[in-house]
């Protein structure tokens, strides 16, 4: 097998905030080039703290303590500040989750996406404004003139998502981070930006991490996937085996528990707590929560 892009081991962080209570347990995960990797898991599984720390955006309160994030054999915990501010965007870029915060409101579109062509690529305004067309027209928006002179509120959350997706793309990188950027959208739109991304990565090579929480959107995007309990490996493998032949207690019943859409009628079935109490004991989460 070729040297994976991306390898990370050994991973773990603790909150200063909550007195040093552990936030990821010795995470490790690789990630090939052209792979989309699932990091999935419920609210405080620790999977946006993964995406985070490789991208060297982790808040102050947040601490990694041991191991490695190696890409292309650089430890991103260890380059110098100005080194990783070469790497983010180049290389490494982010769609982040809600677009209505990440554009900024005041600045027009064109404004957005040219800046990181002009300054990371040193493209000419005018090169800059060709790309930005170029890239608007290849996450499908119509009438590319237009948005490009338009601001964030005047364009509606699925058209704001796609420029955040055209914006990650804009400068080929190898790696990009996706982080549950359809948890805002309704189903129809949420479905479309999933072809989007997928689309893009096929056509650029591009590997990709995306974070949800939604074992639907896994399957329908991932090649393979990490899935995390209380910043732990559970389990990780490629996403047909997990899903069709989890090996986990905790997968199994995540799974029984999504909606069943051959059967609307059927009910759902909880995660029973005898689950969530195996999965305590061998995390070694004691009474209280660490």
């Amino acid at each position: 097998m070729t040297e994976p892009l991306l390898s990370i081991t050994g991973l773990n962080a603790v909150s200063d905030r909550d007195g040093g209570a552990p936030i990821l347990r010795d995470v490790s995960l690789t990630l090939q080039r052209g792979e989309v990797r699932g990091l999935v898991g419920e609210s405080g599984a620790g999977k946006s703290t993964i995406a985070k720390a490789l991208l060297g955006i982790l808040p102050r309160t947040v601490r990694v303590t041991n191991g490695s994030i190696l890409f292309e054999s650089h430890d991103l915990l260890k380059l110098p500040a100005k080194q990783l501010r070469d790497i983010m965007g180049n290389e490494i870029s982010l769609i982040p989750q809600d677009p209505q915060t990440a554009l900024n409101p005041g600045r027009r579109i064109e404004a957005q996406l040219t800046d990181g062509l002009r300054l990371k690529r040193g493209l000419s305004s005018r090169d800059a404004r060709l790309r930005a067309l170029k890239l608007l027209a290849e996450v499908h928006i119509r009438d590319p003139e237009r948005v490009l002179r338009a601001y964030p509120h005047e364009l509606s959350g699925g058209m704001r998502q796609r420029i955040l997706i055209a914006a990650a793309f804009a400068l080929e990188p190898k790696l990009v981070v996706a982080d549950e950027p359809t948890t805002a959208l309704d189903v129809t739109v949420q479905k479309q930006i999933l072809r989007l991304i997928r689309g893009l990565q096929e056509a650029h090579g591009t590997a990709v991490i995306f974070v949800t929480h939604d074992l639907g959107v896994v399957a329908q995007i991932c090649d393979t996937v990490t899935l995390l309990y209380a910043g732990k490996v559970i389990e990780d493998g490629r996403t047909a085996d997990v899903l069709g032949n989890p090996q986990h207690i905790y997968t199994k019943s995540l799974i029984a528990a999504g909606p069943r859409y051959d059967r609307p009628d059927a009910g759902l079935t909880p995660v029973p707590q005898a689950v969530f109490e195996q999965l305590r004991s061998e995390i070694g989460i004691r009474e209280g929560g660490r």
